[in-house]
């Protein structure tokens, strides 16, 4: 990893590439795009170890709703994108039957291969995954009836771009869903944010919570010429069941793993204890339940309904 300009020799703060940049066009801070996908890539191919069995259980909520909104049939093809181990992806696999298909993309090589292993154990036959940007996606226009996202457009450097590209691949009729975070506040974990934050040259994920404000997600997926645009916000409580395992789902299987990756023991120990101080009020003796927040967005392309399963065959 060292093309991504990691300096091993620092303790106290470690060296991470700055992704933030002052936008030309209006001042604004914006992601150097670049730089952000390979800490995304090269991160969660560090989280996929840890991500499902810390992860599942947590995001369970959001990603059920996200898939009564998309709601896809028998026969239908859907593209699940930032599909991690393929959680969503199987699930919609189920709903589609053997008629239908789902193509799984991430950045994150490792989370295709985890994924696409548990698809043989499960012996999936109706999904498939590649490896792919949210934001380019190799698939030819119009060839999919429902189009997911699920907790990944908050690591998109644009993610209105990712949008538009759901909003290209998608039939006329089609149907998109995005999950993301809510609100800062809501989400008793994101002191991580600032915790690491503290310990590199660099933010991790600043822009993390943009789209969880007000109507952020659902304004951008207008934007992106979406219709008939629906949001709703779910509290929820993230459960574990100790200061160990709450730790190693923010640090070890979540967006920080890159950093958290080339902290020293010195360094680990101080943030750790600076997140479990952060979570206390949420400490019931040994178990913690930590407040959260999603938000769910749901829209159609414009143009008549497709016909479920009028191509049955794979991406390619």
């Amino acid at each position: 990893m060292g093309d991504l300009g990691l300096d091993e020799s620092v303790h106290r703060r470690v060296k991470l590439p700055t992704v933030l940049q002052k936008s030309d066009k209006n001042g604004e801070e914006t992601m150097d795009a670049k730089l952000q996908r390979r800490i995304q890539r090269y991160g969660w191919d560090l989280a996929s170890t840890g991500y499902e069995s810390l992860w599942q259980a947590q995001l369970a909520e959001a990603q059920a709703a996200m898939l009564q909104f998309a709601s896809p049939a028998a026969g239908e093809r859907v593209l699940d994108i930032a599909c991690g181990t393929g959680l969503v992806s199987f699930a919609a696999a189920r709903a589609v039957g053997p008629k239908g298909h789902v193509l799984g993309t991430d950045l994150s090589q490792r989370m295709i291969e985890a994924a696409e292993r548990r698809a043989r154990d499960l012996r999936v036959s109706n999904c498939s995954f590649l490896r792919m940007d949210a934001e380019s996606l190799t698939v030819p226009d119009a060839s999919f009836d429902v189009a997911l996202c699920g907790l990944g457009l908050m690591y998109v450097p644009d993610p209105e771009q990712s949008l538009r590209e759901m909003r290209r691949v998608l039939r006329p009729g089609g149907r998109a869903s995005v999950a993301v975070w809510g609100e800062r506040r809501n989400c008793g974990w994101s002191a991580v944010f600032a915790i690491v934050d503290a310990e590199v040259q660099s933010e991790v994920c600043p822009l993390f919570f943009r789209l969880g404000q007000q109507d952020m997600l659902a304004r951008s997926c207008i934007d992106a010429g979406f219709e008939d645009v629906e949001h709703r916000r779910i509290t929820t409580t993230l459960v574990y069941a100790d200061a160990s395992e709450a730790c190693a789902a923010v640090f070890v299987a979540g967006p920080v793993a890159l950093a958290w990756s080339r902290f020293n023991d010195e360094v680990r120990a101080r943030a750790r204890a600076r997140y479990l101080e952060s979570i206390d009020p949420w400490r019931h003796g040994q178990c913690y339940r930590i407040p959260g927040e999603f938000v769910i967005a749901a829209g159609v392309t414009p143009g008549h309904p497709s016909v479920a399963g009028e191509v049955l065959s794979p991406a390619r």
